[in-house]
């Protein structure tokens, strides 16, 4: 299948758009529970991330939720020590998942450095994509589960997960998982899903807030190559939806986007 044609929702502010966010979560999830029995989503770090994740924590309807029947998956990774805070898993603990009933078996962390793979992270990596394809049925067509929404923070620089333009693993067209080694930004070794697995999920929300990712947004979005844009290249099945405030909007023209939804 193609690539989804963007949509663009543009919120007041950031914190506007993370209760927006939350909520639509909230809603896809349960739709998800409804329609199949569970639901699978990517967690993605980062101040957007985890804006999301703490609205999530802080909305009623979360209890609409069966948190017990919900597998979460990162996007990436730092590959650092298990408890140290620049984990994005520390960071997700935090914002929500201490205070939800998830089931540890179905909380799928990435592997940390101080783990069974030592400093090997490409072993670490192989692991994590040996386990989303023991996860994946006959009717994910692949080696991934088809997720039902698949978050993603933009980078200043466009890097999606940990996608860097111009990096080795924004080019990976085979694996689905990769150890990132020299990342531009630290930590520089990382555990990131590639894009083929990106565009297994049904849904992709691309987050970005504040003005330092104007630039950013308007690169990805007006069809910058993916290699110097790994955002561009971030797709969903059925959907792709970038979910903004108006400071990372600010450099869109405004076609991009119906004015009603600012």
């Amino acid at each position: 299948m193609g690539m989804t044609t963007p949509q663009v929702v543009v919120h007041r502010d950031k914190e506007l758009m993370a209760q927006a966010a939350a909520a639509r979560l909230i809603t896809k999830i349960v739709d998800a529970q409804a329609a199949r029995g569970t639901a699978s989503v990517v967690l993605t770090g980062g101040r957007n991330g985890n804006g999301l994740l703490a609205a999530l924590a802080a909305a009623p309807a979360r209890d609409a939720i069966d948190w017990s029947r919900l597998d979460l998956w990162w996007g990436d990774e730092r590959y650092v020590p298990a408890d140290d805070p620049e984990r994005n898993h520390v960071q997700a603990r935090e914002a929500l998942l201490d205070s939800v009933p998830v089931d540890p078996a179905r909380v799928h962390v990435m592997p940390a450095s101080d783990g069974p793979y030592g400093v090997d992270v490409d072993a670490a990596a192989a692991s994590y994509a040996a386990e989303l394809e023991k996860a994946s049925g006959p009717e994910d067509h692949g080696p991934v589960p088809r997720f039902d929404v698949l978050m993603l923070g933009v980078g200043p620089d466009t890097h999606v997960a940990s996608l860097f333009p111009e990096h080795p693993a924004s080019r990976e067209s085979e694996r689905t998982v990769v150890g990132v080694h020299g990342a531009p930004k630290p930590p520089p070794t990382r555990i990131s899903l590639t894009l083929p697995a990106i565009r297994a999920a049904r849904e992709v929300w691309l987050l970005a807030a504040g003005e330092d990712k104007a630039g950013a947004v308007a690169i990805a979005l007006g069809g910058a190559g993916e290699v110097q844009a790994p955002a561009a290249a971030a797709y969903g099945r059925s959907r792709t939806l970038w979910l903004l405030d108006r400071a990372a909007a600010a450099k869109l023209p405004p076609a991009m986007y119906p004015p009603a939804s600012a």
